[in-house]
C-alpha cells in the first residue's frame, strides 16, 4: 500500500494484531526509498518505558510516543518530523 499512496509519515501502534509494528518496520526498512523504505515513522504505544522507546528507535521509528497522548502533542510531533524531512 505504501508504494501506491506514499504518505509522508507513518503512525503505528506497536501492539497490532497478527504483526506488531517492530516486524512491520523491518519489512518497511528493507524496501527501497521510492517504495517507502525511508518513510518517517512514529511508534504509538502504551509501553512507556525507556527500554521500549529505545527498542522502537532501534526498529526504525524516529519517535516513540506513549499513550494516552494529547492530540495537540501528537500534531506537534508530526509537524516536527515533517519539518525535519523538508531540510
Amino acid at each position: 500500500m505504501l508504494s501506491e499512496c506514499k504518505p509522508d509519515i507513518l503512525l503505528s501502534d506497536i501492539g497490532m494484531p497478527q504483526m506488531n509494528s517492530y516486524i512491520l518496520m523491518q519489512h518497511l526498512r528493507a524496501l527501497p526509498s521510492e517504495k517507502g523504505g525511508k518513510i518517517k515513522a512514529i511508534a504509538l504505544t502504551a509501553y512507556a518505558g525507556e527500554i521500549n522507546a529505545k527498542q522502537a528507535i532501534k526498529a526504525g521509528f524516529q519517535r516513540h510516543v506513549s499513550q494516552p497522548v494529547e492530540p495537540v502533542d501528537l500534531v506537534n510531533i508530526i509537524w516536527q518530523l515533517s519539518v525535519v524531512s523538508c531540510y
